[in-house]
């Protein structure tokens, strides 16, 4: 028998929804529903997009029977519903209104039925559900994307650890280990103003500040997770988000400085879900 959740992951630029059949781990056949958002966008065209693409993944299902979980970046008040998201360039115009509540209006459905959870911990918990860190009972996640997402996982449970903003080099480990840190080192180097590590890799590579940016990066990356293993000293971490899409171009020499460090091979593993780590993770609820 189906036991299903109505999963989504909010992302800085969309928003990914599907049914999540928790029996059998994956997500139901055709209910799959992604759409493109300006998160610098008024707030009621958010919410309104959000809704659109719940409605879109439980199309035949009543939504009002299911619970919804749903993977959001933070900083937010997960249990209340309310954004505390300023700074980052994505869902200013959300800051301090009650998103749960007015999700809850627009589909119908009661607030108590809308469950946000942070991404990272959502992402952590779908790889162990079903992905590369299946079997593992203590690890740690990083999302690479727009920001710096960290979670770890104990016994089974998967939870913020809130390290985006812990000191590292000159700043936060978010100014090193991100997209906006691409765009400003590839800019500081060359004079090109890049959009994101996509158009790095699809458009720059010839240029001699290529290698430079990604060798940076990937022991700014191998440094952060040495102390992210000092702190919560897991068995493996798993890598997601956008930035890996760009594996081929950091991940083993992260590897190779992590053992430098260490003095030993430590499992860096890439998500092989993907989006649906997300989903999956939110759809079990953590």
């Amino acid at each position: 028998m189906e036991q299903l959740v109505l999963s989504a992951d909010i992302g800085g630029s969309h928003i990914t929804a599907a049914l999540i059949d928790l029996n059998k781990k994956e997500e139901l056949k055709d209910t799959w529903s992604r759409t493109k958002l300006n998160s610098a966008g008024a707030a009621i065209d958010i919410i309104k997009a959000w809704a659109e693409t719940l409605e879109n993944s439980c199309r035949g299902y009543d939504i009002t029977s299911l619970k919804i979980n749903i993977a959001m970046p933070g900083p937010m008040n997960y249990k209340k519903g309310i954004s505390k998201i300023k700074g980052q360039g994505k869902y200013e115009l959300l800051y301090g209104l009650n998103i749960k509540e007015m999700l809850a209006r627009r589909l119908g459905v009661q607030p108590s039925a809308i469950h946000f959870i942070n991404d990272a911990a959502c992402f952590l918990k779908g790889e162990v559900f079903s992905g590369s860190l299946t079997g593992y009972d203590h690890a740690i996640g990083l999302t690479l994307g727009t920001g710096l997402g960290t979670s770890y996982l104990v016994n089974g449970k998967a939870v913020d650890s809130g390290l985006w903003c812990m000191p590292f080099l000159k700043g936060i480990a978010e100014d090193y280990i991100s997209t906006r840190w691409f765009v400003a080192r590839f800019f500081e180097l060359s004079g090109i103003a890049i959009k994101d590590v996509k158009d790095l890799v699809d458009n720059h590579r010839q240029s001699p500040y290529f290698k430079e940016v990604f060798s940076e990066f990937s022991l700014n990356l191998a440094s952060f997770i040495h102390k992210f293993i000092r702190k919560k000293m897991p068995l493996a971490v798993v890598l997601g988000g956008n930035i890996t899409n760009a594996e081929a171009y950091f991940i083993e020499d992260t590897r190779r400085h992590l053992a430098l460090i260490m003095g030993y091979s430590f499992p860096v593993k890439k998500s092989i879900l993907g989006e649906k780590a997300a989903l999956l993770g939110a759809g079990s609820g953590c």
